[in-house]
């Protein structure tokens, strides 16, 4: 398995986790939700260490939690390092 591959692959997983990231953001607008629903306590456990680590740096305020934001430059940071390493590792090979 080639290594740009790899990191292609690990570039798509975190725009999944994006996804869902946002999904829990969006779903956090709703107060009434039952978080003890498996689908959403799922979303919650993949979700919250990840944001966690930016709450943790950032207060809310005004009742605003604005570590979302953070957590989300973040990883669209990561993996656009990974694509762009995947990229030119692919372009720096020739078969």
């Amino acid at each position: 398995m080639d290594f740009s591959f790899l990191l292609g692959v690990l570039a798509q997983t975190l725009s999944i986790y994006t996804v869902v990231l946002i999904v829990r953001v969006l779903l956090s607008w709703f107060p009434n939700l039952d978080w003890g629903n498996p689908v959403l306590s799922a979303v919650s456990s993949i979700t919250d260490p990840y944001l966690n680590i930016f709450r943790g740096l950032i207060p809310p305020l005004g009742g605003l939690d604005l570590s979302a934001i953070i957590a989300f430059i973040a990883l669209n940071l990561v993996q656009q390092l990974l694509l762009s390493a995947s990229v030119s590792m692919y372009s720096g090979f020739s078969y």
